[in-house]
């Protein structure tokens, strides 16, 4: 197969990772620091010739000016300078593939290459691929090595960390173009949960329970968009099953999290259980944002008029007023116009028990259509 040769079948659109939760944001940027100095960044702006949202351009510029005023450390200053840059390089790097899903892998460094695990890792990447995925790794050994030899290089990209360990990219993405190499673990962690359309975590340790906790907190809050979450392990291999006696005895039990925060993710020993559960939450599912109040589902077909009514009985503990109705692209997705033709679920919840917005996710794409 051509590397991205079918991958034009897929209408991707660019998203905001946070699924337009930033609601609140006017959407001409008021900004001042002194009027001349205003007319002198607008004019530069212009001479820079940046035709695309220059108002965001003005306001950066106008933060670091702000910050020339703010008395901040030498630290603090190159915090944020380093900051900033990582997420351009890393931004204009991703910019090309936007057309293109990803899977985001997670597991350990340590795993070595014949482990069976690291095999399911492999043959996990490799059919995913074969789906028009791309695979995005820590770049480093063990399942970010296997994930990587089963995707290939083309179909791969690498957000390798700077340790104070002498720290390696694997064989497979070393001196790639798609190898970001980042100063900070949260420019990593940002970059890995804005350009992943799923996640698929591996036994792991620290940091492979570390960034499994924060996608799905950052889902349980809303604060990102809901996408499907795996959980894989070898043949009769038991690490998930334990860290769920972990969260069912120590969490659920306690009252800390709620029943529906298990739909966020799924545990699975089985490769093509793995790639069906990714494949179905885009079957009739495409997208949604927030509009306001209002939540906007993006849909591939239409649903029947009896699936609406069923999703109205089954869904009407998280409407805040009205009713769940089908219908066309509003008026603020404009911006939007590769997706504009596709129908819509349009409704108005309440902003909490996100993983009940995961559940109605499974609820359409189990609906008949017409």
């Amino acid at each position: 197969m051509q590397p991205y040769a079918a991958a034009a079948k897929v209408l991707i659109v660019e998203e905001d990772f946070t699924g337009g939760a930033i609601h609140d944001q006017p959407t001409r940027r008021q900004w001042s620091i002194d009027p001349p100095f205003d007319a002198r960044v607008r004019q530069l702006v212009r001479d820079w010739d940046a035709r695309e949202s220059p108002e965001l351009i003005e306001e950066m510029i106008v933060t670091a000016l702000k910050i020339a005023r703010d008395h901040m450390s030498i630290a603090d200053l190159k915090l944020i300078n380093r900051s900033v840059k990582e997420m351009r390089n890393a931004a204009k790097i991703f910019a090309p593939f936007q057309h293109l899903r990803k899977v985001a892998i997670f597991g350990s460094a340590r795993t070595p290459p014949d482990s069976p695990v690291y095999e399911v890792a492999k043959d996990f990447a490799h059919q995913m691929v074969l789906h028009n995925f791309m695979m995005v790794t820590g770049g480093g050994d063990g399942i970010m090595g296997a994930a990587q030899r089963g995707a290939g290089r083309a179909h791969s990209f690498g957000l390798n960390i700077r340790l104070p360990s002498e720290q390696r990219a694997n064989e497979i993405i070393e001196g790639d173009p798609k190898l970001i190499t980042l100063n900070y673990f949260f420019t990593r962690k940002l970059n890995f949960v804005k350009e992943a359309h799923a996640f698929a975590l591996f036994p792991g340790g620290f940091g492979t329970l570390d960034e499994a906790f924060e996608v799905l907190t950052l889902m349980q809050t809303g604060k990102a968009r809901i996408i499907p979450v795996v959980l894989l392990n070898r043949p009769r291999g038991n690490y998930w099953e334990q860290w769920m006696k972990f969260i069912t005895n120590r969490l659920f039990r306690r009252g800390l999290i709620s029943k529906e925060d298990f739909s966020f993710f799924k545990t699975t020993h089985n490769v093509p259980e793995a790639v069906a559960e990714i494949l179905n939450f885009y079957k009739i599912y495409d997208s949604a944002r927030w509009v306001g109040e209002r939540f906007v589902i993006r849909m591939n077909n239409r649903l029947s008029e009896a699936a609406v009514v069923n999703l109205n009985k089954e869904f009407a503990d998280i409407l805040r007023k009205g009713e769940i109705i089908q219908g066309a692209a509003l008026p603020q997705e404009k911006n939007e116009p590769e997706i504009w033709d596709l129908p819509r679920l349009i409704f108005t919840p309440f902003r909490s028990r996100f993983g009940r917005f995961r559940q109605l996710i499974d609820a359409i794409n189990s609906s008949s259509t017409g």
